[in-house]
């Protein structure tokens, strides 16, 4: 399984002015933009970290999912939400010769922890010995830091400012997530379970 993100967020839809009040940083330096590089990666990295965490996408784009086998063929979890559209779905045979399956032979059914990719008749079409399925959609809140879910929107900034107040620490341990940052997020994470107990 493959998960690649094929559109990003620019810049501009980044909460910069949001991170900026909320380092309550002076109007001096509020008022320009000579650390606006700065505070963009690292609010990249607190979403990215949010997102992993979560499994939810917090700003839309578009991402491109592949497969060299199905778990079950009667319906597919997409690893990500909320899943807005399904755009595509290609079958890749072993020399890379791509066949899209027709619109009308899927359907999305959307769910906030589990979307999942469903076939209009029995099965999901096969997928080729030595051979993949390449599934495009569009996940995410919205396209505006707005539509964002108020508490991840929180999490998101507490976390990038923990980032930029510990910007030159070296001592913190490997996935260290402020308590508060953990608190916001919890209710979002996915757990998946099975026989033996749950993750």
């Amino acid at each position: 399984m493959m998960l690649i993100e094929e559109t990003t967020v620019p810049d501009a839809g980044l909460p910069v002015d949001e991170f900026k009040a909320h380092l309550r940083l002076g109007t001096g330096f509020g008022a320009g933009s000579l650390q606006d590089e700065l505070l963009i990666s690292f609010l990249r990295a607190a979403m990215a970290a949010v997102e992993a965490r979560t499994g939810k996408v917090l700003l839309q784009r578009g991402f491109s999912w592949s497969l060299t086998r199905w778990r079950d063929r009667e319906a597919a979890n997409i690893p990500v939400a909320p899943v807005v559209a399904v755009t595509r779905v290609e079958i890749v045979d072993r020399l890379g010769v791509r066949s899209e399956v027709p619109a009308a032979h899927y359907w999305l059914e959307q769910d906030g922890q589990r979307p999942q990719l469903r076939p209009v008749g029995t099965l999901l079409p096969a997928i080729p010995a030595a051979g993949s399925v390449v599934i495009g959609f569009d996940a995410g809140y919205g396209a505006t830091w707005g539509e964002v879910p108020a508490d991840l929107q929180q999490a998101v900034l507490l976390l990038a400012a923990h980032y930029y107040e510990f910007r030159n620490e070296t001592t913190l341990s490997e996935g260290c997530m402020p308590f508060g940052v953990s608190s916001l997020i919890e209710r979002y994470r996915t757990f998946r379970v099975w026989s033996g107990g749950v993750a």
